[in-house]
């Protein structure tokens, strides 16, 4: 009988199966959508302020409405909102397929469409996360993470391709259409999944729902903090390649729309090979975290040096795979080491700091392009991702139990495989494989990455109410 290969491991399971062909097929039809609406606005008001303004209306619910969304989340199953939600960006994307059959030269009734569709989006994405996680079970979240992140990839590339051949011949009307029939198809694959091989996550207690009880909890945990905060970082000055990619093409390189394309083709291929790469890692580690964040940030420095297009084009391979690699790290990190009764409200707030970090970052990325110069924007943005990265290195290990800010350092950068050469230092001690010791240990709160620190004298206390209980085997650094 075949194995299924470590780097497939989740499409073991017959759930999630059905979720990544499903997800393939949302993804290619919202693509389809994406650049239908900006095709439709742009035919219509023949000016690119209308379009950015659509962009606005549907990401601003995100930044207003994603806790509400993660703590309704964390409160109700996640199967009818799953439901529910689709339904709706189904209704949706029919709406817009009638506005442009129609031929209504009005932006305002596409600008509502965006709107609803961004509170439906802030409102269920949480949701979305969690019936993930669901799905998948804990033991591959962090593969079926990656392999989404290749499907998407693969996903994005068929929607545009589609979009830019129909487009010509059909209009824009077909795309909103077929996007509609899509989320049909999302829905009945969630209901073809079995139940009894589904891994619910707990619903959180009467205390503990709410947005506040959210806030509370992120706020508490300062390595969750710290990660959320390089993400904002890295992803305002180090991830908007859209716009630095449009302005080195436009500038110093002289390509040109067909070297943009060509780019924009790179980084593709750069996405998919960062999501292949992290399929099959056994366990996403806050040492791949920290060295991806590093490739990215030099790499984007870098890219700001080198000559021709050619060479833009080799540096940003490795940037957007190990954009990729980053995001799915931080995301398995962040749903894997926090409370599942939380698992919505952390991912809403995730979502709000990428949303966060688009929303600053394009504009600021391209007020640096347009008086600096595209290249010294690039160097300048990687070399303070880069700083900010060896920073969140060394505050994330002191979070998690490290006193020497430079044995913190050394611990995030090498992970498990280099404590061996500094256990003597103070509170750096390897996690023994087969669980916690067995010896008695001090009290204190459980945090990710922690060892326990045997202490002969003192009996085993009493495990406060609010530490946490994170297995080892999750918990390397």
């Amino acid at each position: 009988m075949s194995r299924t290969p470590d780097m497939l491991r989740a499409l073991r399971h017959r759930n999630y199966r059905l979720w990544a062909g499903a997800d393939f097929l949302s993804v290619a039809g919202t693509w389809m959508q994406v650049l239908g609406v900006n095709w439709l606005l742009l035919s219509i008001s023949h000016s690119a302020t209308s379009l950015g303004f659509g962009l606005f209306l549907q990401s601003l619910p995100t930044l207003l409405l994603a806790f509400a969304g993660g703590s309704l989340a964390d409160r109700l199953p996640a199967r009818p909102l799953v439901l529910t939600g689709q339904a709706l960006h189904g209704l949706l994307a029919l709406a817009l397929a009638v506005i442009a059959f129609a031929g209504v030269q009005n932006v305002w009734p596409i600008y509502a469409v965006a709107l609803l569709g961004g509170m439906v989006s802030a409102l269920d994405g949480p949701a979305l996360g969690r019936f993930g996680a669901e799905v998948v079970g804990p033991e591959d979240l962090s593969n079926g993470l990656a392999l989404g992140s290749v499907i998407s990839s693969g996903g994005r590339i068929i929607g545009m391709a589609l979009a830019g051949a129909l487009i010509p011949l059909t209009g824009t009307g077909t795309l909103f259409l077929l996007n509609g029939l899509s989320f049909a198809g999302v829905i009945a694959a969630v209901l073809c999944m079995r139940a009894g091989e589904m891994h619910p996550l707990p619903r959180a207690r009467a205390a503990e729902v709410g947005i506040t009880a959210g806030l509370r909890y992120i706020s508490r945990t300062r390595w969750l903090l710290v990660l959320l905060g390089m993400a904002f970082v890295l992803g305002a000055l180090g991830r908007n390649y859209q716009v630095t990619m449009a302005a080195m093409s436009e500038g110093p390189l002289a390509a040109g729309a067909t070297g943009y394309g060509v780019l924009s083709v790179v980084f593709a291929v750069g996405a998919v090979l960062g999501g292949l790469y992290a399929a099959s890692r056994p366990r996403l580690t806050f040492r791949i975290l920290f060295a991806a964040a590093l490739i990215t940030s030099v790499g984007q420095a870098i890219s700001g040096i080198v000559p021709g297009l050619l060479g833009f084009a080799v540096m940003l391979l490795p940037i957007a795979a190990a954009a990729v690699v980053l995001d799915t790290t931080v995301s398995t990190r962040a749903q894997l080491d926090t409370e599942p009764t939380m698992r919505g409200r952390v991912l809403a707030a995730q979502t709000m700091v990428g949303a966060a970090s688009g929303a600053v970052g394009g504009p600021v990325l391209g007020m640096l392009c347009d008086t600096l110069g595209p290249r010294e924007a690039l160097v300048l943005a990687g070399v303070i991702t880069t700083v900010v990265a060896f920073t969140a290195a060394v505050l994330l290990a002191r979070s998690l139990g490290r006193t020497s800010p430079v044995a913190a350092a050394i611990v995030a950068l090498r992970g498990p495989e280099g404590i061996r050469g500094i256990r003597g230092l103070r509170g750096v001690r390897r996690p023994s494989p087969a669980g916690p010791a067995r010896r008695p240990a001090v009290s204190r709160s459980v945090r990710p990455g922690d060892a326990p620190r045997a202490s002969r004298a003192l009996p085993r206390p009493a495990v406060r109410r609010s530490a946490r209980r994170i297995r080892p085997e999750r918990a390397l650094f």
